[in-house]
Parts: structure tokens; C-alpha cells; sequence
């Protein structure tokens, strides 16, 4: 699914127009970047959290090469679905 098709089945379902929607799906996507950026974890109950998590150095190997390199420590985003939403999923 799309960012596209979510704002089609919001509006579907919302009768609102699609222009709003997108602005308000744009709106929420860039608060949540936002938020993660700052290194605040955005809890959304009864879906997930969107959490960031530090990689550690560790050491890699370019098996063409025949070379071992060094990935740097890192910060990645990531999504932790809530309990009740991988309940629903495992059904």
C-alpha cells in the first residue's frame, strides 16, 4: 500500500476531500520524522512505537575483495508493532 492509497481509503472512509487528506497524512509523517530525528520515540497505543535504535562498530567483510572494513556506530529508525496489533496479525 502506497502513501496514495491511504489517502484514497481515508477519504473513502472519511468523506473528506483528498487534498485535506494528503495534508494531513504529509502533516503526520513529518511529525513523526521530526520527533524521531529529535531522539523522542513517538507511541501510537493499540499500533506500535516508532523507536530509534543504536548499532554498535562492528566489522564487515567485502567477500569480493577479500577485505574486511569497519561500519561505523549508528542510529537507525525502526517500528516495534504494539502486543495487541501483532495479536490481531497472528490470528
Amino acid at each position: 500500500m502506497t502513501k496514495a492509497d491511504i489517502v484514497n481509503e481515508i477519504a473513502k472512509k472519511t468523506g473528506i476531500e483528498k487534498i485535506q487528506v494528503q495534508t494531513m497524512v504529509a502533516a503526520f509523517i513529518d511529525t513523526v520524522k521530526d520527533s524521531i530525528v529529535a531522539g523522542n520515540p513517538v507511541y501510537l497505543r493499540g499500533f506500535g512505537s516508532f523507536i530509534v535504535k543504536h548499532r554498535a562498530t562492528k566489522a564487515a567483510r567485502n567477500i569480493t575483495k577479500q577485505t574486511t572494513l569497519v561500519i561505523p556506530e549508528h542510529d537507525v529508525p525502526a517500528f516495534k508493532p504494539a502486543k495487541s496489533f501483532t495479536a490481531e496479525l497472528n490470528k
